[in-house]
């Protein structure tokens, strides 16, 4: 069993698959998505999803779009944006809006766990301050 769930967006469906298969092998549970509003409905569907991997340049709705309403729905969950040449400030842009980081296409399979395995911790990080926070709430409460 995995300890990251991970969720790939991108249009390119051979490109998924591939990266789901290379993912997958380095034993990391893999949700596979082939539009932003693929990715949305998934994430409401499948519980757990750490990370998002998502391509930046979609048709209908793009990753910037995409990345906004992952945030206001799903805020714990990390967002790594995906990007060829042509889009790099669109993803330095969504790096401004929440983003947890960016790659270039095609990505380093070493560099894409990198940041995948940062960005779950940086989401655990906040649960547990979350967590922490909850019980100093309920503490506080039963010492009134």
């Amino acid at each position: 069993m995995s300890d990251i769930k991970v969720m790939l967006v991108d249009d390119e469906q051979s490109f998924v698959e591939a990266m789901a298969k290379r993912l997958t092998k380095r034993n990391l549970e893999v949700v596979q998505a082939f539009s932003g509003e693929e990715g949305l409905e998934k994430l409401k569907e499948v519980f757990g999803v750490d990370v998002v991997v998502l391509d930046v340049k979609m048709p209908g709705m793009d990753g910037i779009q995409t990345l906004q309403e992952i945030r206001k729905r799903y805020p714990l969950v990390e967002v790594i944006m995906l990007t060829g040449h042509a889009t790099v400030q669109s993803a330095i842009d969504g790096m401004k809006q929440g983003a947890f980081d960016y790659l270039m296409k095609p990505c380093d399979m070493d560099d894409l766990l990198g940041k995948v395995r940062e960005a779950k911790a940086k989401k655990e990080n906040h649960e547990h301050k979350i967590a922490q926070a909850r019980a100093m709430n309920i503490a506080n409460r039963r010492g009134d």
